[in-house]
C-alpha cells in the first residue's frame, strides 16, 4: 500500500513505510497545502541525515530542530511552532509507546480507544483525530471494532471529505472540490444578508 498524499513518490513511500512520517505529516497538515504537509516528513528525514527517528527528534535541542524546520524552504508556514509540536508528539510516542509510532494505533482495542490515543497527540483536535482514524482505517486497514463510528463522518466509505479519502489524483480533486464547496457555504452563511 502506497499513499498518494504528497505528490512525490519517495515521500509517499516514506509515509507508507514509516509510521512516524505519517504522524508527522498529519501534524503538519494545517494552514499549508496538504502535499507540502505530507512531503515535509521526507524533507525532515533528509535534513536529519537520512533518518527519521522518534527518539532522535524527541531528544534534540529545540532550537536546533526549529532551525531545521526554518531552513529554506521551510517545512511549514509556522516552522518554529510546528517544530515544537512535532517534538512534543515524538516525546509522547517515546514515553507512551516505547518509541513505536504505530503503537498509537496497534495498541487500541477498539475505535473509541484509537480515537482517544490519537486525540492525546499534541496538535490533534477532535476533527483531525477523526480524520486520522479514518485514514488509518481506509488506507492502512487499521479497523478495530467501532473504528468507523470513531472516525465519523470521515470513516464512511465512498466519500471524498478529507485526506483519508485520497488514493489517486482523481480522489484528490474530489476532496478539493468538497472543501471548496464547504468553504463557500460557510462564507455565504457568515456574510450578512441584504
Amino acid at each position: 500500500m502506497s499513499f498518494y498524499l504528497s505528490g512525490d513518490e519517495a515521500a509517499d513511500e516514506l509515509l507508507s513505510t514509516n509510521p512516524l512520517a505519517l504522524v508527522v505529516g498529519m501534524v503538519l497538515d494545517q494552514q499549508i497545502p496538504l502535499e507540502k504537509a505530507f512531503r515535509s516528513p521526507f524533507e525532515l528525514k533528509e535534513r536529519l541525515g537520512g533518518t527519521l527517528d522518534v527518539t532522535t527528534v524527541a531528544s534534540m535541542d529545540p532550537d536546533a530542530l526549529a532551525d531545521i524546520f526554518s531552513a529554506r524552504p521551510a517545512l511549514h508556514r509556522f516552522p518554529k511552532s510546528m517544530a515544537r509540536r512535532v517534538q512534543e508528539v515524538c516525546a509522547l510516542i517515546v514515553g507512551s509507546y516505547d518509541g513505536d509510532a504505530a503503537g498509537v494505533w496497534t495498541s487500541a482495542a477498539d475505535g473509541k480507544e484509537l480515537l482517544g490515543n490519537v486525540k492525546a497527540l499534541p496538535g490533534f483536535g477532535e476533527q483531525k483525530a477523526r480524520i486520522f482514524v479514518a485514514l488509518l482505517g481506509k488506507q492502512l486497514g487499521v479497523r478495530p471494532p467501532g473504528w468507523e463510528r470513531a472516525a465519523a463522518p470521515f470513516g464512511k466509505s465512498g466519500t471524498y471529505l478529507s485526506v483519508a479519502d485520497i488514493d489517486s489524483p482523481e480522489a484528490l480533486a474530489k476532496v478539493r472540490q468538497y472543501k471548496q464547496k464547504r468553504k463557500a457555504k460557510a462564507k455565504a452563511e457568515a456574510s450578512p444578508s441584504r
